[in-house]
């Protein structure tokens, strides 16, 4: 029933605490407060992923477009060669607190982890914000719906 809910797509990225990065799709992200500026996701408590960007205590929210639906499946599933080849072949820069920023995102949204809660089977990750910034892009955001994933139109 909630797949007919439409979300947004992130891929949430960080450094695991040898500096290796690690990212993971999130179709829960949420604006929290405006003051102070809190976001929110939540990552499954057997998340791989999530455990290893939790060691770096910060990550980086890449809001994707509708045609990086590649990036979306990518960071969503288990990579063959494990956790490890994740970012082979995907262009990114580091941030100015070391953290991955994804070529192309909509916008970037760096946060420190102010919080990790348990909540049933996942975890409410809190965010503060650090940096924001965003891309001129050509394309809309992407939204998953009904297990696909496709762009956002806005009629002004």
């Amino acid at each position: 029933m909630l797949g007919h809910l439409p979300t947004g797509v992130v891929v949430v990225t960080g450094v695991d605490a040898l500096g290796e990065p690690a990212g993971i799709t999130i179709g829960s992200f949420v604006s929290v407060s405006l003051d102070p500026p809190l976001v929110g996701f939540f990552p499954g408590q057997a998340s791989r992923s999530w455990a290893h960007i939790a060691q770096g205590n910060g990550f980086c929210a890449n809001v994707l477009t509708d045609n990086q639906s590649e990036l979306c499946w990518r960071f969503a599933q288990e990579p063959e060669g494990g956790l490890a080849t994740r970012f082979d072949g995907v262009k990114w820069t580091k941030s100015s607190s070391g953290m991955p920023i994804l070529d192309g995102a909509l916008a970037v949204i760096e946060c420190s982890v102010e919080s990790v809660t348990p909540a049933g089977d996942h975890h409410f990750v809190l965010g503060r914000v650090q940096q924001l910034s965003t891309n001129v892009a050509s394309h809309e955001a992407m939204v998953f719906y009904r297990g696909k994933v496709s762009g956002v139109s806005s009629h002004e």
